[in-house]
């Protein structure tokens, strides 16, 4: 098994992103011992930079651009004598997780979608440097004597939201142990606590199944009735699942009564998929049952396949009992391929 853990800090934000302004033209006029009447040789203002979006693996969030409200790229530089060209500007190149949307924020029209590592996209471009006068001259007008100023950059509001893309997304209610499934499946550093939302931001591990196979399972934040319209994490947690090929509905057995019975948890979760988005309802669906160490989980596991109309895997994340099947099922469900399976 190998291990990686991905934590969402900042998963969507709000900036202003503006290409580099133009360098002016230059004025001048070319001066040389000898030739008292040299020409005009004012060379052109260098272009302003374009702000590229590029995906990278390297980030998991937009922490980074957190209190910046505007990023700008550099302007070029003015155009000299001696008809030397102004230095063009550097792109500004943004790096953001694989993953993100690229929205227009006036219009919310999607610009890009930035899925793979490398993936980039020119958001804004620089504006044009102006024209030196040497660019004026004419039989006509023989000394100009103005150049052009350099053009703005273009200028957009941007919302960048990510969105995990991960073979199986986990889902549940708060508490439903899935952050714990992923720590043992992956040995990922997820962390857990005792509150109602035990995961307050997305997570990835990776479970490795042969060198050449591996899953990447997302540990998504607990739904709560209403979330589809904002209560609790809301959609701030629907939206990571859509990418997910595949949902692992993880519901708890509790003998203790502080969870609700098992048939009203997976009806929850499955009332709140299909309000928020119907395909998102209709994607492959593996039902799971943790915390099967505890008394009375067989009756819990009748009840719960009852209620889903499908085969329910027990599990068991503090003894191991029944990873190895869930992992078999996921596998199998994304053709990942059983021989590959079974080496996990």
């Amino acid at each position: 098994m190998g291990h990686e853990t991905v934590g969402a800090a900042y998963d969507s934000i709000t900036l202003t992103v503006v290409g580099g302004r133009g360098g002016d033209g230059c004025v001048a006029f070319h001066r040389e011992k000898y030739v008292p009447k040299g020409g005009p040789s004012g060379g052109d203002g260098g272009d302003g930079g374009s702000v590229v979006l590029e995906a990278s693996d390297d980030v998991h969030g937009f922490f980074d651009l957190r209190g910046r409200k505007t990023l700008r790229a550099e302007g070029g530089l003015p155009g000299e004598g001696n008809k030397r060209h102004g230095r063009n500007a550097p792109d500004l190149v943004v790096h953001v997780p694989v993953g993100t949307e690229v929205r227009d924020a006036a219009t919310g029209v999607l610009l890009k979608d930035l899925v793979e590592n490398g993936q980039s996209v020119r958001i804004v471009r620089g504006g044009d440097g102006g024209k030196g006068n040497a660019r004026y001259a004419r039989a006509s007008r023989q000394t100009p004597r103005f150049a052009e100023e350099g053009k703005p950059g273009e200028e957009r509001r941007l919302v960048l939201t990510m969105k995990l893309i991960a073979d199986a997304g986990l889902v549940g209610l708060p508490n439903a142990g899935k952050s714990t499934l992923l720590a043992r499946l992956s040995r990922s550093r997820t962390r857990v606590g005792a509150h109602r939302f035990t995961t307050l931001a997305p997570h990835l591990g990776v479970v490795e199944l042969s060198p050449s196979q591996r899953l990447t399972l997302a540990d998504l934040p607990g739904l709560i009735e209403g979330a589809h319209a904002g209560r609790g994490l809301g959609d701030q947690f629907l939206k990571h699942v859509e990418r997910c090929r595949v949902l692992v509905h993880v519901v708890a057995h509790d003998p203790s009564g502080a969870s609700p019975p098992v048939e009203q948890a997976y009806r929850t979760v499955r009332d709140e998929i299909a309000r928020y988005d119907a395909d998102l309802a209709a994607k492959p669906e593996i039902v799971a049952l943790s915390k099967c160490d505890l008394p009375g989980w067989e009756e819990a596991l009748n009840s719960l396949a009852r209620e889903a109309d499908q085969e329910v895997t027990p599990f068991s994340a503090v003894s191991g009992r029944g990873l190895d099947e869930l992992v078999r099922r996921v596998s199998r469900e994304l053709a990942v391929g059983e021989d590959d399976a079974d080496a996990w």
